[in-house]
């Protein structure tokens, strides 16, 4: 049954026109992973190699991501990955409030679906969704309680990236994921 409806709301992302973004986009990105994974990394929006292949994370982003989840002891085929918006926006710009708002409704089913044990935002526009006055340059890697829910905000990997310096925190993050779920992470404070 989560398996059908996962698939059913990809194929409604596939076909959405709710906002501009799919105008410019050459294919939506509705998310991938199992419909019963425990954790579900949440991005932003898709980036170029995203957008060519309809796969979140596929670039040097998501090459990095895979050596990250190896850290905590995950592989990619055990999580959920998905973006707050899923078509990508032009020029990589950021997703405006108003996409966010249309594309929405689109990850809450998913969340939903999934009922996952810990949602981890990657990058501050993420962690945003969920957090709206973190600082995610202080608070990354910090387990924090939102309706009911675990949510564990990373750096973003291109953060690291384009800033090596930022890689051994992000290490050190997944590293205390993998300690958290391992210990069995509470969804409720």
């Amino acid at each position: 049954m989560q398996t059908t409806l996962i698939e059913s709301i990809a194929r409604e992302v596939a076909e959405c026109t709710a906002c501009p973004l799919c105008e410019s986009a050459t294919r939506a990105v509705p998310g991938e992973g199992p419909a019963d994974a425990a954790v579900m990394l949440i991005g932003e929006a898709p980036g170029a190699a995203e957008d060519r292949s309809g796969r979140p994370f596929v670039g040097a982003s998501g090459r990095l991501l895979d050596a990250l989840l190896q850290r905590a002891g995950l592989d990619r085929s055990q999580v959920f990955i998905a973006n707050v918006v899923k078509h990508r926006p032009p020029e990589n710009r950021d997703p405006t409030p108003a996409e966010i708002r249309m594309c929405q409704h689109f990850l809450m089913r998913q969340i939903a679906a999934i009922q996952p044990r810990v949602i981890v935002p990657l990058g501050r526009h993420a962690a945003k969704f969920w957090l709206p006055d973190i600082q995610i340059s202080r608070q990354h890697g910090h387990v924090h309680h939102v309706d009911g829910r675990v949510v564990i905000p990373m750096l973003h990997p291109a953060a690291a990236l384009y800033q090596p310096k930022n890689r051994p925190l992000m290490e050190a993050d997944f590293e205390n994921l993998g300690v958290h779920i391992r210990n069995g992470v509470r969804s409720a404070p």
